[in-house]
């Protein structure tokens, strides 16, 4: 049998789509499902009272984010169940070794090589096992923390950047993180492999809620409360398939983003986690880990800052460029429609 019809029979399939779009919008569930709803637990432990939550409850779901990360790829790739249950050992091995870079990479070769392996041998119980997590080990021990310290070495260097050049680094932030949530590609993984925290990471949270808030509103008349909360609560990629018939429907939230991103950096001076900076008005998670980042400063003025740069202006921006294309002929209302039946 051919190396190719082999592959093909196991199902590894190497290809952008599944390693640059579903294995990343997997892992930022992975993400979600553990590390993000254990904080936002603890934030809601801190401020309430509920000891259980932020003593006991966050730092078991923090401890769970290898394995919760390395589940969601697996069921990306379409593990078998072995693979699938073998690699949560490489998820945790791969997250304490080398980060959320470590256990992306050492979980996707990990499986993919005990795909390889399942049901191959007469001792497939053993065999299986032992391949995905000798394999997992292997990479993020001598991988993982290399490629690790390089993301984040890459992503200090934009926080630094843009703390030296606020204006122009916070629309540039702004612009390109907003639009990777859009695309088929996880903005929450980016900046969580980046570790983006500070102003660079309030940019970032302004771009995603451009994106976000404007397709919601800017839709509306087509796509109604539905949409409206599909959209502004859930994701802007449900816009992938218009954007792909008419680019210029994207125009209006990427102008707005532009605009809203040196607001965040230089008005009010706007931070977030790495755990927030990708999520935007998703779940209000973006809105939630600006606040635990601001800790400690003056919660009106952030609240305010919030709610014009998240919020208020990325509606009233986006529906204001997307009247002016629409006087050009340039988009029209039904170029936004969704199908959310």
């Amino acid at each position: 049998m051919k190396i190719k019809e082999f592959l093909h029979k196991k199902n590894v399939l190497v290809s952008y789509k599944v390693y640059l779009i579903d294995v990343l919008g997997n892992m930022a569930m992975g993400l979600f499902a553990s590390l993000l709803i254990g904080t936002i637990l603890n934030t809601i432990g801190t401020h309430t009272g509920l000891k259980f939550l932020s003593e006991e409850l966050w730092p078991l779901c923090k401890m769970m984010t290898g394995p919760a990360i390395a589940a969601a790829i697996g069921v990306a790739l379409k593990a078998p169940n072995l693979v699938m249950l073998s690699s949560l050992a490489v998820g945790y091995i791969g997250n304490e070794l080398g980060g959320p870079v470590g256990c992306l990479i050492a979980s996707v070769v990990a499986i993919e090589l005990g795909k390889l392996i399942s049901k191959e041998t007469m001792i497939d119980i053993i065999a299986t096992p032992l391949t995905v997590i000798l394999s997992g080990f292997a990479i993020a021990k001598f991988v993982g923390p290399s490629i690790n310290m390089m993301m984040v070495g890459l992503g200090d260097v934009i926080i630094e950047a843009t703390k030296l050049r606020p204006f122009f680094m916070g629309m540039v932030v702004s612009l390109i993180v907003g639009m990777v949530l859009t695309l088929p590609i996880s903005s929450a993984a980016l900046c969580m492999m980046l570790g983006l925290s500070d102003l660079a990471a309030g940019a970032a949270t302004a771009g995603c809620c451009a994106q976000m808030v404007g397709f919601a509103v800017i839709s509306y008349r087509v796509n109604k409360v539905d949409g409206l909360l599909a959209q502004g609560l859930g994701t802007s990629m449900l816009q992938i398939p218009n954007i792909v018939k008419n680019w210029k429907i994207w125009l209006a939230p990427c102008l707005a983003s532009v605009i809203t991103g040196p607001i965040a950096t230089c008005v009010f001076k706007l931070k977030n986690t790495p755990l927030g900076a990708g999520m935007g008005t998703s779940g209000l998670v973006g809105i939630l880990e600006t606040f635990n980042a601001m800790e400690g400063e003056d919660m009106m003025v952030t609240a305010l800052g919030v709610a014009l740069t998240y919020l208020i202006l990325p509606a009233v921006l986006s529906l204001a460029f997307h009247k002016l294309f629409k006087s050009v002929g340039w988009v029209k209302d039904e170029d936004l429609y969704l199908n959310l039946k």
